[in-house]
């Protein structure tokens, strides 16, 4: 299925909640521990079935906090039961991580991604509102320990604030079979963005000149690695370097409703098909032809937090 610029849509990101056990102070969410509207795993298989039928192969499991579900597992299992998805991955702050990485893996989880802005306990603590470094920590040493793989941390580094971490996060791809990637920070608190605090690729690359390239890319990451580095280190540039041209993915969210574009507030609702397939597939194909050109963080905020879109 191509959108209406030609664009291959192949990538499905799931958001199962927008409940969240941290508070990170970019994400923008206001509502954290506010329930909402979940989908029940046979909605979301449903649905996930019938994105599939439109191209989808990768579904990516996100939240909020997909964790703080305690039905995560069979979500993960219906998602891996729609024959045409080869792909299960899911994001996660870790903090539960250790407790579900091995259910995970035997639902059908392939892979995972841990958001991790600090290798630092004070440091952490200040971004996130807990303590929990050392569980976040123990999470990663299981999800290897299962063969959950790739592995990869994502870290956004805001000046003065951690970014004087950054070579501890480098640190963990080079003795770890992990990858680091760095992602922009982008608007999404509810006064926007001071960009002053933005960290971009650039600066990383210029703070760790012997990163080179591996002429790796891998969705919208670019990869760079160095000598005696077991991981490597990727760069996500969405602020510095707009890659909406090659943009293949779409959003469910936790809701039902559908955000074509992570930088743009528009949603659409799929729920009330859920009993007509056909009808189903034709909203689908319809919204899928409606995924604008690219975000606009130039020029607005979106007012859904990252807890509602998982990114």
């Amino acid at each position: 299925m191509k959108d209406g610029f030609g664009r291959e849509i192949d990538y499905l990101r799931v958001s199962v909640t927008q409940r969240c056990n941290l508070n990170c102070v970019y994400c923008g969410k206001t509502d954290c521990e506010k329930k909402g509207s979940e989908l029940s795993p046979g909605a979301i298989g449903k649905l996930v079935g019938a994105f599939a039928k439109c191209g989808i192969k990768k579904v990516r499991v996100t939240g909020g906090e997909p964790l703080v579900r305690n039905d995560v597992c069979e979500i993960v299992e219906r998602i891996r039961g729609v024959d045409a998805i080869g792909t299960v991955a899911l994001t996660t702050n870790g903090v539960y991580l250790e407790k579900y990485a091995a259910d995970l893996k035997t639902a059908g989880l392939d892979s995972v991604n841990i958001s991790l802005d600090s290798t630092d306990g004070s440091t952490y603590r200040h971004l996130t509102g807990a303590d929990v470094l050392e569980r976040v920590m123990a999470g990663i040493e299981k999800a290897q320990s299962v063969g959950l793989s790739p592995l990869k941390v994502n870290a956004v580094l805001m000046k003065g604030v951690n970014s004087d971490g950054a070579g501890e996060l480098v640190d963990l791809a080079r003795k770890k079979d992990i990858d680091v990637r760095f992602i922009e920070l982008m608007p999404f608190s509810d006064s926007g963005i001071d960009k002053s605090l933005i960290v971009t690729g650039a600066d990383i690359l210029a703070q760790f000149p012997f990163l080179k390239p591996t002429g790796q890319f891998e969705g919208t990451a670019e990869y760079y690695a160095a000598d005696g580095f077991r991981g490597r280190v990727g760069l996500i540039n969405p602020i510095t370097k707009k890659f909406c041209s090659a943009c293949n993915r779409i959003r469910l969210l936790s809701d039902g409703r559908v955000k074509p574009c992570l930088g743009h507030d528009v949603t659409y609702g799929l729920t009330q098909y859920l009993n007509d397939e056909d009808r189903l597939e034709e909203e689908i194909r319809k919204i899928i032809l409606k995924k604008p050109a690219g975000h606009s963080f130039d020029t607005q905020t979106p007012s859904y937090g990252l807890n509602r879109t998982g990114g």
